[in-house]
């Protein structure tokens, strides 16, 4: 009670009860106890935490609690909109505002774990191998045993398109930290010499409804001051200027009913009964009866034989690590996901596992919508008791479809041993295409000379990734490529109402700010993160009327006369929008012809059309993509295809 009541007279806006002349003075919290925490918010970057606002506030100011928020980085990887300060620098600048919306949350405590904010990827894999996995999980159990936090609020880790790789990792190291931390075996040193002790976390969440065990957040009941929640976390949110928050700060009483907030309940030690309306429901609770509970619906025992789609390496991964953490019961909303390549054959996995003790023998049939074809969709099975096997079906979606399909398989027994089991799976068609092969490389002067025979594929409004656009005359293009042997040729010709050069020439960099075109290489065509790719962001003009280009979000970012010095660029006015026209070297992209034959490719235009914008300002309001989907630019596995003639 003495820590709550110090917390609550810790803010401004409440007054502690007047003390008595005869009264001692109070005594203040040190050490661990001013160190004890009811809440900690595990992120990746400043600003993460503006999805969980509201419920932080209610926490922090609308019940005095101690709430803490550590983040793997400083968010030096991202934009700036109303400076010059990138890297580092941008780092320090974003520390400082989000220190400015923490105070107006109540949060008392911020940490950072050092990690480095490096680039957008959809990649796990990567942001832990650039963090170092063990490095960094060790720092945050040290931060939690200092902390002794009761309940983390992390991150959603599932792999769906468009999750930043960085997020994903932010929950996966607090989800184990979580055991982690309670563990004397883990990091023994932090016990040994830095004078800590083992801490069991009593909750872990996960923003949002993940399937499971949920805890619904009423932010109606106004503060003490009088706001609502949802007020204060504009407020908060308002000072993440540099990332574009700077107009979120309206707020008019009465206009919408506070909405609350929803979070998934991953692991708990702590009885849970019911939905829950409190993140803190049960606590607090006695150290002798912490035991770990579980979540979910109880596990049905197994059937006999087990049916399943093999999903993409991230999503196959990721449900491995939810049965190693003993959730795996959020495994069943996550999807399969196969990227396909439309117009041709691919292979398509599915998994029989016998559970049984006597062989399962049946026909495993295959079907998708009408327009996609399967080579073999029946194929004769036969599995000894305790066995596995993967079974290999040929599936050619239609060429030129781009709406994903739901593919189910069905194996039906023979006799009655079993009964007919089915699995799905989402089929994502990505593009595929040809770069032909010039016998003399054409100029690159906007002209159009030596492109005249090589078909153009057309990227319409309809392929969006993210944004909205109103035809063809806002935002639309067409490109070419075609190659000599050593060098790769792109034409891109984009349609654009209003074209936009606010960038300086000492500002080239994070090109989504503005309009620009990005494009995307991926020597082994259907890797998993952008690592071994060449992804160049080219503004059409800067503000002093000259082409410029980065290369971004792969293993070596920077203007390309650092990082791609043998890239050749161009770029003109057209009467409908700008002309952007490309010379890279095969060695720069790490392409071999020899070898490489297919690659991944993608093509992303960005537009602004903020004609009065500020110098630097991040002004995107569309992108579109040849092979769209949320988050492609960072996950290379949902580009298209093309070979090399």
């Amino acid at each position: 009670m003495i820590r709550l009541l110090t917390a609550i007279t810790c803010l401004p806006w409440l007054s502690p009860p007047p003390l008595r002349a005869d009264d001692p003075p109070p005594v203040p919290l040190q050490g661990t106890a001013l160190l004890k925490t009811d809440l900690l918010g595990v992120f990746a970057h400043p600003d993460d935490e503006t999805g969980a606002a509201a419920t932080l506030a209610r926490y922090a100011l609308g019940e005095g609690r101690v709430v803490a928020q550590v983040y793997n980085t400083r968010g030096e990887g991202g934009g700036n909109t109303v400076g010059t300060q990138w890297g580092p620098s941008l780092g320090i600048l974003r520390e400082a505002e989000l220190r400015d919306c923490l105070a107006k949350l109540g949060v008392r405590y911020c940490y950072f774990l050092d990690n480095v904010d490096w680039a957008y990827t959809g990649s796990l894999s990567a942001t832990l191998r650039k963090w170092g996995k063990e490095e960094t999980l060790e720092r945050l159990v040290r931060h939690i045993r200092a902390l002794r936090p009761d309940v983390i609020l992390t991150m959603n880790p599932a792999p769906v398109p468009g999750q930043h790789g960085h997020h994903q990792a932010a929950a996966i190291l607090a989800t184990e930290a979580f055991d982690a931390a309670a563990d004397p075996l883990r990091f023994p040193d932090q016990l040994t010499r830095e004078g800590l002790t083992a801490w069991q976390v009593r909750k872990l969440y996960f923003s949002g409804a993940n399937g499971g065990q949920t805890a619904t957040i009423d932010l109606s009941a106004p503060l003490p001051d009088g706001r609502n929640p949802h007020q204060a976390a504009r407020e908060g949110m308002v000072n993440h200027r540099s990332q574009g928050f700077g107009n979120f700060g309206g707020f008019l009483p009465g206009a919408n009913p506070p909405r609350p907030q929803r979070f998934t309940l991953v692991k708990s030690v702590i009885p849970v009964s019911g939905p829950e309306t409190d993140l803190r429901q049960g606590l607090p609770a006695d150290e002798s009866s912490l035991k770990r509970v579980p979540l979910g619906s109880p596990p049905a025992a197994p059937s006999q034989v087990e049916l399943r789609f093999v999903p993409r390496p991230a999503i196959l991964h990721y449900q491995q690590w939810l049965r190693d953490q003993h959730i795996d019961h959020l495994a069943d909303t996550l999807a399969a996901d196969l990227p396909l390549v439309s117009g041709e054959r691919n292979l398509v996995s599915v998994e029989l596992i016998n559970h049984g003790t006597t062989p399962a023998t049946g026909t495993i049939r295959m079907e998708a919508p009408d327009a996609w074809q399967w080579e073999s969709p029946a194929q004769s099975v036969s599995l000894d008791p305790g066995a596995s096997r993967t079974i290999g079906f040929v599936s050619v979606p239609p060429s030129g479809v781009k709406a994903d399909a739901q593919l189910t398989a069905t194996l039906d027994p023979v006799g009655a041993e079993f009964p007919s089991i089915q699995a799905t799976a989402v089929a994502h068609p990505v593009p595929h295409g040809i770069i032909p092969l010039l016998k003399s490389p054409p100029p690159l002067d906007g002209s159009g000379q030596g492109w005249q025979d090589i078909p153009a594929t057309a990227i319409p409004p309809t392929s969006l990734v993210q944004g909205q656009v109103t035809g063809d005359a806002d935002s639309s293009g067409r490109f070419r490529l075609a190659h000599d042997g050593r060098t790769v040729f792109v034409d891109v010709e984009v349609r654009d109402d209003h074209v936009v050069s606010n960038i300086a020439p000492t500002d080239i960099r994070a090109h989504w700010r503005s309009d620009s075109v990005e494009l995307c290489f991926d020597p082994s065509g259907g890797a998993e993160d952008t690592m071994g790719c060449y992804k160049l962001g080219i503004f059409p003009f800067d503000l002093t009327g000259k082409v410029r280009a980065a290369r971004d979000a792969d293993a070596r970012q920077g203007p390309i006369g650092e990082t791609a010095p043998g890239t050749r660029i161009f770029s003109t006015r057209t009467p409908d929008g700008y002309r952007i026209q490309a010379a890279i070297p095969l060695s720069e992209i790490g392409i071999t012809p020899a070898t490489s034959r297919r690659i991944g490719f993608n093509l992303l235009i960005y537009d602004g059309d903020n004609p009065d914008a500020r110098p630097g300002e991040n002004i995107n309001k569309s992108r579109l993509a040849w092979s769209p989907r949320p988050g492609v630019n960072g996950r290379p596995e949902d580009w298209g295809r093309m070979d090399l003639e």
